[in-house]
């Protein structure tokens, strides 16, 4: 269970807790058509639903979809021009210099050459211009490269080798392991049984990330794509992802994957990489569509030998895509700071311009009469404003030099120098790795050095992600702390014998526990502790696979759900292998196969997990884990001791600063779960409020709960975050950190990060639900 996901926002004074849902595309209903809206005089199609056809381009060529080319430039040969010189010129001294080349332009008002402007001026404009297209250059060669790479395509009954940017929605894929997908694809079917797959989403999920074993006081700069420093870790979890049944029976068969012909209609194309809504209809029947079915563009297939998947959404629809929005053109605040410096200085040009303008319609309606008889100028009588008005913009040009557009190039060029003195920094080269730090813009350091605050992920930043069981609480009782003789609780020392689990086959051995009473209570056949290691070993998402030694492997989606099942596999619960109907454990030497009935997947709102399943008894059971605070809610009222004692053990866990969950299950009769999972094929049949009905089934099925116990886990520190924060701190930069811990957690994590030390005054929580009572209670702190 991810905390990433809880969205509990925890400062250094306190905590605040924000949570928000997320919205997904309307669909029509089977048999309406889709509709398009026209704008005005713009022949310009939106969505309102997508309709694709397996293996029929000519179908799916009429509704105009978008290939699968993609370009991340700014600029081509026609617009580079127009384009890059709008930008330039929304720079003031640019505009002003411009303005100031036409005035000089006009023989009445001009007293110097327009050669003094136009050099200087095409010098800065070129010289921007070369850098933004050498940027721009490295965009196209990068959209090319991806443009050009290779994918085998099902075209006309055999796989043909074609580029990605020809790949068209309808089209059938084959990808193989370790190979980057190349659209949003629906998976059909794979090498693993039961059309499973497993698929790294780093780049969606970690996009901005750092080098994945470099310590967190080295990765600042590393890799770092825009003018802030990037503190996240690369995500490496494999996520899992499972074809229909009716599509994974069709194996790699061409012959039968080329007759695939299944209509899908989903969503239209947007940007939410955890939502997907869609249904696919063939041979007769419909079938429902969820993210589960889905992977995205971006992702690489790992563990899995081959897999086919259809295009759904391609280019510049795919999720990816969606997300990444278009180049802008950025202004530093450097360049904000100079453009009202310049605005400044142009207003004082303009003062004195104004002043010097009224002296000379003064000098001439008193003097120049007089002078110009000397001179013998008979000319008409020449108007002192006009001559006034004329002399202001004499007065510009002349003093042209006070706007100074030297200092566009100083800068360029110090930006220039910084960023190179960034990658030849001794103290950012990870020797270790052989890595550098790589500053990929100029305007880089500048932004830095102005960096007031940080926005921190907790999990896997300030922490390793690498989880271990620590503790436990089962029926009341706290298992994990090691006594003395005198049953007094001391440290656990390099002295301590931990538990010895040598003598398992199948234990982890790099597991330890120094709790040895967990073992005597297994052994005298607890039921309270059995239940509680059955439901580790059962509710979980973790997959597992056996390694050419023939040792057990976990694959998993988030590295305290390994942590928990590995802690149940070490006493003697192992996790053997799932199908989508099953799962197989070992309980203390004997084979058990329950069948798996329904699985209500974690997510932010829910903030829990549960699997009910029948064992071979023909008991249903439903095992659910989740946060505390959200659990103990659907517990049943005879459960109120145990609470309490439970409540208080969660709090000695949080407060040593540990991840925790609580454990419940209940037990269900045969004909309440036969109706409320056909009213749950009936919501995931829904086209219209589909999520709300699976929520509120969900909700009605998890009540009742009777309380096992709560575990906790370890996530330690990454190497060098105490002494890189207590730097941030001394140069005046303050810290927020997302957390889904406990409020005591998240404290104790303060702590001991340095973020919160002795010095400060109280730490204060900030409760409110909503902006209104957040910005009340901050308004209130002392």
């Amino acid at each position: 269970m991810k905390d990433d996901f809880f969205f509990t926002l925890t400062t250094f004074r306190g905590g605040a807790s924000v949570s928000g849902g997320i919205s997904v595309g309307h669909l029509l209903r089977p048999g309406e058509r889709s509709g398009i809206i026209m704008f005005c005089s713009e022949k310009k199609l939106r969505e309102v639903e997508r309709i694709v056809k397996a293996n029929d381009r000519e179908y799916n060529e009429k509704f105009q979809y978008a290939d699968n080319r993609i370009h991340t430039s700014k600029y081509n040969i026609l617009t580079f021009l127009p384009i890059n010189l709008f930008e330039q010129f929304q720079r003031v001294a640019n505009a002003y210099f411009l303005c100031l080349l036409i005035l000089q332009l006009i023989p009445e008002i001009s007293s110097l050459t327009w050669f003094t402007t136009i050099v200087p001026l095409v010098l800065v404009i070129t010289m921007t211009a070369v850098k933004d297209a050498t940027d721009d250059y490295f965009r196209h060669k990068s959209d090319n490269q991806v443009n050009n790479r290779q994918s085998e395509v099902l075209i006309n009954s055999k796989l043909q080798n074609e580029k990605w940017m020809n790949v068209k929605v309808g089209d059938i894929i084959k990808l193989e392991n370790n190979q980057f997908v190349a659209a949003d694809l629906l998976l059909l079917s794979s090498s693993e049984p039961h059309g499973l797959c497993y698929v790294e989403t780093a780049e969606l999920d970690g996009s901005l990330c750092c080098y994945k074993d470099v310590p967190w006081v080295e990765c600042q700069l590393f890799g770092a794509q825009e003018a802030l420093p990037t503190f996240l870790k690369q995500e490496t979890n494999l996520k899992v992802r499972h074809a229909l049944s009716v599509t994974s029976e069709l194996g790699a068969d061409i012959s039968r994957l080329a007759g695939f012909d299944g209509i899908v209609v989903c969503e239209v194309p947007n940007n939410k990489l955890d939502k997907f809504m869609g249904i696919l209809s063939w041979k007769d029947s419909k079938h429902s569509l969820n993210n589960e079915k889905i992977i995205l563009r971006g992702c690489i297939l790992r563990n899995t030998s081959w897999c086919f998947g259809m295009v759904i959404f391609a280019g510049p629809d795919t999720k990816l895509m969606q997300n990444s929005g278009k180049t802008k053109f950025k202004r530093t605040s450097i360049d904000r700071l100079m453009n009202t410096l310049v605005l400044w200085i142009f207003g004082f040009l303009i003062c004195l311009g104004i002043i010097l303008a009224i002296g000379n319609s003064i000098w001439e309606s008193q003097t120049g009469d007089q002078f110009r008889t000397f001179l013998f100028w008979n000319e008409g009588e020449k108007s002192s404003v006009f001559s006034g008005f004329l002399t202001f913009w004499s007065y510009i040009i002349i003093l042209n030099t006070v706007v100074p557009i030297s200092l566009y190039v100083s800068v360029e060029v110090i930006r220039l120098g910084h960023s190179y003195f960034i990658n030849w920094d001794r103290k950012m080269y990870y020797s270790r790795k052989a890595i550098p730090a790589v500053a990929r813009t100029t305007t880089l350091n500048e932004e830095l050095g102005q960096i007031e605050y940080i926005f921190s992920d907790k999990t896997g930043t300030l922490t390793q992600n690498i989880m271990t069981f620590k503790r436990c609480s089962i029926n009341g009782r706290i298992y994990g702390e090691v006594h003395d003789d005198l049953d007094q609780k001391t440290e656990i020392t390099q002295e301590k014998e931990p538990v010895d689990f040598s003598v398992k086959s199948q234990a982890d051995r790099e597991f330890q526990f120094f709790d040895h009473h967990l073992m005597e209570s297994i052994k005298m056949g607890d039921p309270k502790v059995h239940e509680f290691l059955r439901l580790l070993a059962l509710c979980h998402t973790v997959m597992s696979e056996e390694n050419s030694a023939g040792e057990l492997i976990y694959q998993v989606q988030s590295p305290d759900e390994g942590a928990l099942v590995t802690a149940a596999r070490n006493f003697g619960f192992i996790f053997k292998s799932r199908t989508p109907e099953t799962i197989t454990i070992e309980e203390l030497g004997t084979l058990v196969t329950y069948q798996l009935l329904a699985f209500l997947d974690f997510n932010n709102t829910r903030k829990r997990m549960s699997v009910i399943v029948r064992n071979p008894e023909g008991q249903i059971k439903l095992y659910s884990k989740g946060a505390d605070t959200i659990l103990f809610e659907k517990l049943h009222p005879s459960n109120e001791v145990l609470l309490s004692l439970t409540s208080d053990h969660l709090s000695e866990f949080a407060g040593e600063g540990l991840r925790t969950l609580a454990i419940a299950y209940r037990d269900l009769d045969d004909k309440y779960f036969k109706e409320w999972h056909k009213m749950l094929e009936d919501a995931n049949a829904a086209t219209e409020e589909r999520d709300e009905r699976i929520a509120g089934l969900y909700e009605e099925i998890e009540r009742d709960l009777m309380l096992l116990g709560a575990t906790a886990v370890e996530d330690k520190l990454q190497e060098g975050v105490i002494e890189t924060v207590t730097s941030l701190s001394l140069a005046n930069i303050k810290i927020w950190v997302l957390t889904g811990d406990k409020q005591e957690t998240a404290i104790n994590i303060g702590y001991a990060c340095n973020m919160l030390t002795d010095d400060m005054n109280d730490v204060f929580v900030i409760a409110g639900n909503n902006a209104v009572e957040v910005r009340e209670e901050l308004r209130l702190m002392p």
